[in-house]
């Protein structure tokens, strides 16, 4: 009788996780909404590759990881060993297609959780599918601070939000004494993304006493921004303040550059700026261009945790990690660790787990002090940084202790 009970309790675990009773190993399914095509297809792609590389750190044991939740064992140890797999779907960039895609893997993959969709707009709609389905989302880079002023019970974001970006752009550019950065432009795309940094540059250019003198709102993906352009150099401001994705953010460069007009400053606001793809094509021909971010490669340098990690990514693609897929790995690692500590997939117990996390510093495989929500579902220990390209990449010029090359200028930007 004894024997018949525990096999019968086994039937039961294997059936939770969607596998049958004979199969050899138990899964844990959690789906990803990115922009596997169209115009944002390069970055979907790495941080998808980032996400492999968060499934094989959860699944495999990596002792060299040691501090890392989950990464020297294998698989969940409080549900058995399980293991983690990701059922990926393409957003195409789409708010509406990523709301598919929501519904989709929860009712058909049936999927214990979702993470993802890299922009905010698509983040917006997928989310509210999981809100109404009662699932956990688990968004790694959507900065729009929108996101987490809505209410929600299962959302929540390790990222910043732009609110820390911007203002992090406002201490930064205090810091710079010897030419003035008063009067600001703000080009941005219409989306949430954009619309977001500009709110959110409104309300810190007034704190810190800046001037906005020219709002630049432009259609994303335009097969033109040369009138953009025109009226960013009418607007004659000390610092131009750029929200656009890879192809636009590439598309306004080569355009300044045929206009031969160059900001004193030239700030972005992450996103297509940090792609890859960005850094191969046109990088060359932006030194002195300045980004926010949340990761560098030269501090990953210095700090063992994130420096095996990036090996990792880089044997695995040939490329470094970037801000944009380091924060996506990042979320799956989290949203692991709390499906373990639920030692369950109930979506409430894994609710419950979330919202309890409390990762330090070196927890984690960010440079952040680690990964505490609020109850908005807002990780409160995140952190923003300003990278500045020189050479072949990005360097980090702010906050001054990350500045490991001291005499790198933060000035002045010029075409090459």
């Amino acid at each position: 009788m004894k024997f018949k009970l525990i096999a019968s309790a086994a039937a039961c675990l294997a059936l939770t996780f969607g596998q049958p009773a004979a199969a050899q190993e138990k899964t844990v399914r959690i789906g990803a909404i990115y922009p596997l095509s169209g115009a944002l297809a390069s970055t979907g792609a790495e941080i998808k590759a980032a996400i492999e590389l968060a499934v094989d750190i959860i699944n495999n044991p990596h002792p060299e990881l040691k501090g890392l939740p989950l990464a020297e064992g294998a698989g969940l140890p409080k549900l058995g060993g399980a293991k983690i797999e990701v059922v990926f779907g393409d957003s195409q960039g789409k708010p509406e297609v990523g709301l598919a895609d929501a519904q989709r893997l929860i009712q058909q993959e049936k999927v214990v959780a979702l993470t993802g969709a890299y922009q905010s707009a698509v983040t917006k709609t997928a989310s509210r599918v999981a809100e109404q389905a009662g699932i956990p989302y688990l968004n790694g880079e959507s900065s729009s601070p929108d996101l987490t002023e809505r209410g929600y019970k299962w959302f929540f974001r390790t990222s910043p939000t732009d609110d820390t970006f911007i203002e992090n752009m406002m201490q930064f550019l205090d810091g710079i004494k010897d030419q003035p950065t008063k009067r600001i432009a703000v080009v941005y795309e219409n989306t949430d993304f954009g619309v977001n940094t500009y709110k959110a540059l409104e309300k810190f250019a007034k704190q810190y006493k800046r001037d906005i003198v020219a709002n630049i709102a432009y259609t994303a993906g335009s097969a033109s921004v040369t009138s953009e352009v025109q009226k960013l150099a009418n607007a004659k401001p000390d610092v131009a303040i750029f929200a656009s994705y890879t192809s636009d953010a590439m598309l306004f460069v080569r355009t300044m550059r045929e206009a031969k007009y160059a900001p004193p400053i030239f700030l972005a606001n992450d996103a297509g700026f940090i792609d890859s793809r960005f850094v191969q094509e046109v990088g060359s021909q932006v030194q002195g261009v300045l980004t926010r971010d949340v990761w560098s490669n030269d501090i990953a340098a210095t700090l063992p945790i994130l420096k095996k990690v990036n090996e990792l990514y880089k044997a695995k693609t040939g490329k470094e990690l970037n801000g944009n897929n380091a924060r996506s790995m990042q979320g799956v690692l989290v949203l692991a660790d709390a499906i373990n500590r639920a030692g369950s997939t109930d979506p409430e117990a894994i609710r419950k787990a979330l919202a309890a996390t409390d990762l330090n510093g070196n927890q984690i495989a960010m440079p952040w002090s680690g990964v505490k929500f609020d109850d908005k579902g807002q990780n409160s220990k995140g952190a923003g940084l300003i990278l500045q390209m020189k050479g072949p990449g990005y360097q980090t010029v702010w906050p001054a202790n990350f500045n490991a090359d001291k005499s790198l200028p933060a000035l002045p930007f010029t075409w090459k």
